[in-house]
């Protein structure tokens, strides 16, 4: 077996964290044939394929991810840093956070340039649509969910709870009325709500806690979509407040009827240590503490 040299573990990291093998010669002060022969040399040593090439660069293959996770902590040994602490200015690379189409569209970009701030070497890629990438598939790094996951090898915990309200146009209900009681609900107005075939997730099937057998005339499959429609003074929709309230076209419709769902935060149990997906998940945690009101407003 070779011996083991420190100089190609640093090659090996300096690629993960640049994520392109010039770009990491570069960051070493050598040529890029001198970065390639030290993580092909640990390549042969480990007897694993460290990296996929892909258009946009090196990207971690499953062997490499585990390897990366030890050798940062080699790395903050190296440099006498308390386990736990992170230098945020060596932070380079991607980072992928597939979320729910409302958070990413309305919630989480009021707390993007604090992300940006504090990594400004992490590329930050926020999936927002409806529907989740796979993390076993290593389509994301990270995934906030809207249901825990019952199987899979992942790590979940609740991430924050959040609250949904009916919401209309002032428009709207001048000409059709404000309704009183749930029952006025299907007996004079119209509903804008999910496409029920085509729901990502059973916690979206929530017309029921408003009041029994209601029926949605207006259907979507996407929150903006059906914020839009409610906009537009086309009937009454139920929306997260985080998006009803921050839009001071609308007004809640029967207050008291509040439904609560809970956002989920989850990784892969692979790379759940690396130092990127960490810092994704604290700032998570920071950006949904300091929103909370937004999320959860007072009944």
């Amino acid at each position: 077996m070779q011996p083991l040299d420190w100089s190609d573990y640093q090659a090996f990291l300096a690629i993960a964290r640049a994520g392109q093998l010039a770009r990491a010669a570069q960051a070493l002060g050598v040529d890029a044939t001198t970065m390639g022969r030290r993580l092909r040399r640990l390549e042969t040593r480990l007897g694993a394929a460290l990296f996929e090439q892909t258009r946009e660069g090196q990207v971690p293959t499953e062997a490499g991810e585990a390897l990366l996770i030890q050798v940062e902590a080699m790395a903050r040994a190296a440099a006498a840093v308390p386990e736990g602490a992170s230098d945020t200015a060596e932070l380079a690379g991607s980072l992928r956070i597939s979320v729910p189409e409302g958070m990413g569209g309305w919630f989480l970009p009021r707390h993007v340039a604090t992300f940006a701030d504090r990594f400004p070497r992490l590329t930050l890629d926020l999936v927002a649509n409806s529907g989740l990438l796979s993390l076993s598939k290593r389509e994301a790094d990270i995934a906030v969910t809207l249901s825990r996951p019952k199987a899979g090898p992942v790590i979940a915990r609740k991430l924050v709870d959040y609250a949904l309200r009916l919401y209309a146009s002032p428009a709207y209900l001048d000409r059709h009325g404000a309704p009183a009681r749930g029952a006025d609900l299907a007996e004079r107005h119209r509903l804008i709500g999910y496409i029920p075939d085509l729901l990502y997730d059973p916690a979206l099937n929530y017309l029921d806690e408003i009041h029994p057998g209601l029926t949605v005339r207006l259907r979507s499959s996407s929150i903006n979509a059906q914020h839009r429609l409610i906009a537009a003074q086309a009937g009454i929709g139920v929306l997260p407040c985080f998006i009803g309230d921050a839009d001071p076209a609308l007004i809640a419709v029967l207050p008291e009827r509040r439904i609560v769902r809970s956002f989920w935060l989850v990784t892969h149990k692979d790379t759940h240590n690396l130092a990127r997906v960490r810092a994704g998940k604290d700032w998570l945690a920071d950006a949904v503490q300091r929103g909370r009101e937004q999320l959860l407003p007072a009944p």
